[in-house]
């Protein structure tokens, strides 16, 4: 007679498990912190977006530094202004880094979160495309950052 199969138990201790979401938040939350102490409001802190340089267009992410360094300040309506991708993505992404984590903390299977399937993709893609050409825009004006 054989003894029942011991329930199967998540890889590594739960400390191991975190390594990878932790290293995730240092990864974002230094730069982060850089961009709080060195105001890229301040001329001469930061290169100018090349994309801007060439065409004279905003890319989807200019303004994203003012973005964050507002954001990190406490400055919600300023970072909206600067950046409203990258402000929508800085109040999301928290709550997947969030989910991340409880489920690598339970042992549970694709620690590294969910993955986009084509269409979610294609759907991200087009929305940052569509950024990027109506703050280009008059009607999208509002969605430029400001001029230095």
């Amino acid at each position: 007679m054989n003894a029942p199969a011991a329930p199967s138990r998540p890889e590594g201790s739960a400390a191991r498990r975190l390594v990878r979401p932790l290293a995730a938040l240092a990864a974002v939350a230094l730069p982060a912190g850089f961009v709080a102490l060195v105001d890229p409001n301040t001329p001469g802190h930061y290169p100018v977006c090349p994309f801007l340089r060439a065409t004279g267009w905003w890319c989807p992410g200019c303004g994203g530094l003012r973005c964050v360094h507002a954001l990190v300040r406490g400055d919600v309506p300023t970072s909206v202004h600067d950046n409203l991708l990258v402000a929508v993505l800085a109040f999301g992404l928290p709550a997947l880094w969030a989910a991340w984590t409880v489920r690598a903390v339970r042992g549970r299977p694709g620690g590294g979160g969910r993955r986009l399937t084509g269409r979610q993709a294609g759907v991200l893609v087009l929305a940052v495309l569509l950024f990027a050409v109506v703050r280009n825009l008059p009607v999208g004006a509002g969605l430029a950052p400001p001029l230095e």
